[in-house]
């Protein structure tokens, strides 16, 4: 399997083999599922917290006298009822939203959402996004070159998040100069996960021969 490579100017500049254990596996719509909804559990703080009838401040006498009054009996301010009162089934901080994955459920699932992407032709290989300088007005001239790709116009803006651009290594000068631009995302390839690919329409991938690499050993 074959793939077009693009330079900056979106441009063809060459082709790359793209490996059938990485871009070729069929959809699996129950295991994507399962490790997408358990990476957001895994990613939930867990800080909000309420105060049950226990821990919220008040006295706890009686309010009134049992029978005789004509009102409602109750036992003390403190219970949910009440306006101030404890809240009953809130959420609390104590509680623990994480899921156990395993390291081949991720990495199954991260090439099951890489096939589907590139079977949507949602998938976008770039020579180089190498910059001279930090300036995010070339990244947006690059992101406006690469948007003349057919099936990628939205790259030249969008009111949201359309790319996650993943890098072959850190580069600072690239980060800097797209961090800037609301509707795109940067990591390095090497921290790419099913998330990154299901949240944004287009993936964006930087130099790919070496990237590949860097994505078959992470697999392995």
């Amino acid at each position: 399997m074959e793939a077009i490579v693009y330079n900056k100017n979106g441009k063809e500049a060459g082709k790359v083999s793209l490996n059938d254990k990485v871009f070729g596996v069929n959809w699996n719509a129950d295991l994507v599922h399962q490790v997408a909804t358990a990476m957001m559990s895994n990613q939930r703080a867990g800080t909000a917290h309420t105060k049950d009838r226990s821990e919220v401040s008040g006295t706890g006498k009686k309010p009134w006298k049992q029978k005789g009054t004509g009102r409602a009996r109750h036992g003390s301010k403190r219970s949910p009822i009440w306006v101030g009162g404890g809240v009953a089934h809130g959420p609390r901080s104590d509680k623990d939203y994480s899921k156990k994955l395993t390291k081949k459920m991720k990495a199954k699932a991260l090439v099951v959402v890489l096939s589907q992407k590139l079977r949507n032709g949602k998938v976008l290989f770039v020579d180089s996004l190498a910059q001279d300088a930090i300036k995010t007005k070339l990244a947006a001239e690059t992101l406006k070159s690469l948007s003349g790709v057919s099936g990628f116009e939205r790259l030249a803006g969008s009111p949201k998040k359309v790319a996650h651009i993943a890098l072959v290594e850190s580069n600072e000068t690239a980060r800097k100069s797209y961090n800037n631009i609301s509707y795109v995302d940067m990591d390095e390839v090497r921290n790419l996960n099913v998330l990154d690919i299901l949240n944004h329409e287009y993936l964006v991938i930087e130099n790919p021969e070496s990237s590949l690499k860097v994505l078959e050993a992470k697999l392995a």
